[in-house]
């Protein structure tokens, strides 16, 4: 890394939002049975034909996914282990993206949900994403159990 963004010291645990912020999606609700929120496609979040990036679809899913699943599993560690994607309509410059994830099975080790991302075309919903995401919940906590805590509550 270069000197001028140095990474964060261990002591300091990296904000788990900041790839969601950085393409400025908004987290609008959160709960064991469902994650949501809105994006809208900008510059941040656009591939170079000014459409919504597959890549920040992907990292929308696996991300509400994850918060979901670590809501249903009691705060325990969760690890993705599996993302299916597919891209079925484009979100062009300006449209609002609204997304939601919604457990399909909540395991005691492996966690399945399924994520949705639409815009809104005419009062018509047009699916532009759907996901499935496999997610392994029976990880070994770290030594510090409030550390992971503290930096996925802040999603």
């Amino acid at each position: 890394m270069s000197e001028k963004n140095p990474p964060p010291p261990p002591s300091q645990p990296a904000d788990p939002e900041a790839p969601l912020k950085a393409v400025g999606f908004k987290l609008d609700h959160e709960s064991a049975q469902r994650v949501s929120g809105r994006i809208i496609v900008s510059p941040i979040c656009c591939q170079p034909f000014n459409v919504l990036h597959g890549g920040v679809s992907a990292l929308i899913a696996e991300a509400l996914a994850s918060k979901g699943a670590y809501l249903a599993s009691g705060y325990r560690k969760v690890v993705g282990i599996h993302l299916s994607i597919n891209h079925l309509k484009s979100a062009e410059m300006g449209a609002v993206v609204l997304a939601e994830a919604t457990p399909v099975t909540v395991g005691r080790t492996i966690q399945v949900w399924d994520v949705q991302l639409w815009k809104y075309l005419k009062d018509r919903k047009v699916v532009v994403s759907t996901a499935r995401m496999t997610l392994l919940c029976n990880s070994s906590s770290p030594k510090d159990p409030n550390a992971p805590n503290e930096r996925l509550a802040k999603l």
